[in-house]
C-alpha cells in the first residue's frame, strides 16, 4: 500500500482473521445477509454493491476488509434514488480552511487545537482535553459518483458465488474511490 493510497483491501488480514479458512470477510457476509435482502438477482449492480461495502467496513465489520488513509473520518457507498447510480459520501481530515489561517485573531492566546494524532491517527478529542482547551477540527465533505464499470451484477441467491461477488463489488468500488481521492489526500499531505 502507497502512504497516499485512499483505500485498499486488506486480504491478509482477513485470512488471518477468519475462523473458517473461506476468510472473516466471508463469514461476516454470511453472519449478515439480512444487509443483501432485496439484491438478490437484481440486474443492477448498485443495491449488492452498497451491501458488499457495509459488511465490509465498520460498525459491521472492525476491522474491516476495506482500510482507508488515517484522513478518511467515514465513507459511505450508497444507491443515489435520483437515477439509481452510485454514490459515495467520504469525509476526510482536513487543515484549517485558508479564511481561518490569514489572521489569528480569533485565536486570542485560547490555547485552540486542532486535529489530535495518536500513533499518527486523527482521534477525537478526549473529554477531559475538552474541558481544558477549544477544538477547531475542520473536515472535507467529498459526496461523488462512483464509475459503474466492473461492478458484477448481483448473484440470484447467497448460494450463487456471493462471497467472490461480492469481494469482486468491493475490488471496483475501492479503484473508483481510489482514482477520486487518492490525489486530494496527496494533496492534503503535502499541505503545510
Amino acid at each position: 500500500m502507497s502512504t497516499q493510497q485512499a483505500f485498499w483491501l486488506d486480504n491478509r488480514h482477513d485470512r488471518e482473521a477468519g475462523e473458517s479458512g473461506a476468510g472473516r470477510y466471508a463469514e461476516t457476509l454470511f453472519a449478515n445477509l439480512g444487509e443483501f435482502e432485496g439484491t438478490w438477482g437484481d440486474i443492477a449492480p448498485v443495491s449488492f454493491a452498497c451491501a458488499a461495502w457495509r459488511v465490509a467496513t465498520p460498525p459491521i465489520s472492525s476491522p474491516g476488509l476495506v482500510r482507508w488513509h488515517r484522513r478518511v473520518l467515514s465513507v459511505s457507498c450508497v444507491r443515489n434514488t435520483w437515477d439509481g447510480s452510485l454514490t459515495a459520501g467520504v469525509t476526510l481530515v482536513s487543515p484549517l480552511p485558508d479564511a481561518l489561517q490569514t489572521t489569528r485573531t480569533w485565536w486570542r492566546d485560547r490555547g485552540w487545537q486542532g486535529w489530535p494524532e495518536v500513533f499518527g491517527q486523527f482521534v477525537e478529542p478526549a473529554q477531559q482535553d475538552l474541558a481544558k482547551v477549544p477544538y477547531a477540527r475542520a473536515t472535507l465533505l467529498v459526496d461523488a459518483p462512483l464509475p459503474l464499470e466492473g461492478l458484477p451484477a448481483a448473484p440470484d441467491d447467497p448460494d450463487d458465488h456471493l462471497v467472490d461477488t461480492a469481494h469482486r463489488a468491493l475490488t471496483v468500488m475501492v479503484a473508483g474511490l481510489n482514482e477520486l481521492l487518492t490525489p486530494i489526500i496527496t494533496q492534503l499531505e503535502s499541505a503545510p
